[in-house]
C-alpha cells in the first residue's frame, strides 16, 4: 500500500493530519481556557503557553512516531504491549470523545445563535447535519481533510485581525514568555490537556495510517506533520491570548458568562461579536469532525464487521451527541467526570507507546530516539500526577 502514495498525497495526507489533530483540539474548551488563564495570569500566560507546546511536541512525536513505524493503532499497540489494555484505551477514548462531542455540539449551536440568531439546539441540528455530510460523500477521508484545513485558516485569519484591533502589549508578553511574574502549574496541565488529552493525541496518527503512511521510511513526514499540527494549535492560542490580552490590558472587564465572547466584541464591536461566531462555529464542528472520527477509529480493528461499516459507525457517534443535547443539554456531571478520566488517557497512551517503543515484535528493528523517550517519561509522570488529582477532585463534584 506505501508504494502507491505519491509525493503529492503525501503533502495532503500530511496537512490533513495535522489540521484534524489541530482543530480537533481547538474547540469551546479551548477557547474558554484560553482565555480565562489569561486574564488570570496576564502576560506571564504566555510561559504557561511556551511549557505546554514543550510538552505537546514531545506527546506528539512519541506516539504519532510509534503509531507510523508499527502501522498500528493506539488500542492494538497497547493490546500488544499488555492484552487488553487496548480496550480499556479504547473505551476511555470513546467515553471521552462522546462526552465531550455534547459539548461541541452545543458550541456549534452556540456559534449559529450569535451568527444567524437560530436557537441553539437548532443551529445544533444544522450543524451535526454538516458534519455528517463529510461522511457521507464518497471520498470521506479526503473531505475531511479539506474541511479542516480550510476552517482551520478561518479561526487563524479572523483570530488574527482580532489581535491586531485589540493592540497588545507584544513586548511585555515576549518577555513574561521567559520571565514570568508567576506560575501556575495547573494551568500548563489544563493546557497540555485540552491539546493533546483524549482522543485528540490519536486524530493525527490513525488518519496517517488510515492513508497508508505507516513505516520507517515515511517517519521524517510523520514527525512533520505533528510537529505542524502543534505548531497550528499553538499559533490560534498564541493569537486567542494577544487578543485577551490586548482587552484586558486596557482595563475592560470580560463577561464571566462568555468570556471569548466578549474578548471579540470588546476588541471590535459588533463585528467582532459576529466574528466569535464564526471562530465558535469553525473551532466547534471541527472537534465533532474529529471526535467522531477519531473515537470510532478506536473500535475498528475490534470487528471487521465495525471496520466495514466505520462510516456508519461515525455518522451515529454525531447523531448521538446531538440526540443528548437537544433532549438533555450539555450533562454536566457526566462531563465532569469523563473530564477527569480524560486526564488520564495520555499518560497511559504515552506509557504505553514508550513500552512498545522497545519491544521488537511490534516496532521491528527501530531505534528510538533517546531524547524523546526522556521527555516522554517526564510527561507521563507529571501528567498522570495531575490527572489522578483531577480524577480525586471531580468524582466528589458528582454527589454534591
Amino acid at each position: 500500500m506505501n508504494q502507491t502514495v505519491d509525493q503529492k498525497q503525501i503533502r495532503s495526507v500530511m496537512l490533513g493530519a495535522a489540521f484534524l489533530m489541530a482543530t480537533s483540539a481547538i474547540g469551546p474548551g479551548f477557547l474558554t481556557q484560553t482565555t480565562v488563564f489569561t486574564e488570570q495570569l496576564l502576560a506571564s500566560f504566555a510561559f504557561v503557553i511556551l511549557i505546554s507546546i514543550l510538552i505537546d511536541i514531545a506527546a506528539q512525536l512519541n506516539i504519532w512516531r510509534i503509531i507510523a513505524v508499527s502501522g498500528k493503532r493506539a488500542q492494538d499497540i497497547a493490546n500488544d504491549v499488555l492484552p487488553g489494555l487496548g480496550y480499556v484505551l479504547a473505551l476511555l477514548v470513546v467515553m471521552g470523545g462522546l462526552a465531550f462531542n455534547i459539548g461541541n455540539i452545543g458550541g456549534a449551536g452556540l456559534g449559529a445563535n450569535v451568527l444567524f440568531g437560530l436557537d441553539p439546539k437548532t443551529g445544533a441540528i444544522i450543524s451535526c447535519l454538516l458534519a455528517i455530510g463529510i461522511f457521507i460523500v464518497k471520498e470521506a477521508g479526503r473531505a475531511m481533510d479539506r474541511f479542516t484545513q480550510i476552517l482551520g485558516f478561518v479561526m487563524i485569519a479572523l483570530t488574527l485581525y482580532v489581535m491586531f484591533t485589540a493592540q497588545p502589549p507584544y513586548g511585555e508578553a515576549a518577555l513574561r514568555t521567559v520571565a514570568p511574574l508567576e506560575l501556575d502549574v495547573l494551568a500548563i496541565v489544563t493546557l497540555v490537556g485540552g491539546t493533546v488529552g483524549g482522543y485528540i493525541t490519536f486524530a493525527g496518527g490513525h488518519r496517517l495510517i488510515d492513508a497508508g503512511i505507516k513505516g520507517k521510511e515515511y517517519l521524517p513526514v510523520v514527525s512533520k506533520s505533528a510537529v505542524t499540527a502543534i505548531g497550528v494549535a499553538s499559533l490560534m492560542r498564541i493569537l486567542l491570548f494577544l487578543a485577551v490580552l490586548g482587552v484586558v490590558s486596557q482595563g475592560l472587564k470580560l463577561d464571566p458568562g462568555n468570556p471569548p465572547a466578549s474578548v471579540f466584541q470588546l476588541a471590535a464591536g459588533d463585528i467582532g461579536y459576529k466574528i466569535f461566531g464564526v471562530v465558535m462555529w469553525s473551532a466547534a464542528v471541527t472537534s465533532v469532525v474529529g471526535a467522531a472520527y477519531t473515537s470510532v477509529s478506536f473500535i475498528r480493528s475490534f470487528s471487521t464487521w465495525i471496520d466495514r461499516h466505520a462510516k456508519k459507525f461515525i455518522i451515529g457517534f454525531i447523531l448521538i451527541s446531538t440526540l443528548v443535547f437537544v433532549i438533555v443539554g450539555q450533562p454536566v456531571k457526566i462531563l465532569v467526570l469523563v473530564g477527569s478520566l480524560n486526564g488520564l488517557i495520555l499518560p497511559l497512551a504515552l506509557g504505553v507507546m514508550l513500552i512498545a517503543a522497545y519491544k521488537t515484535r511490534i516496532v521491528g528493528d527501530y531505534k528510538h530516539p533517546a531524547w524523546l523517550t526522556v521527555l516522554g517519561i517526564i510527561t507521563v509522570i507529571a501528567m498522570a500526577l495531575m490527572g489522578g488529582y483531577s480524577l480525586i477532585n471531580g468524582i466528589p463534584q458528582l454527589f454534591k
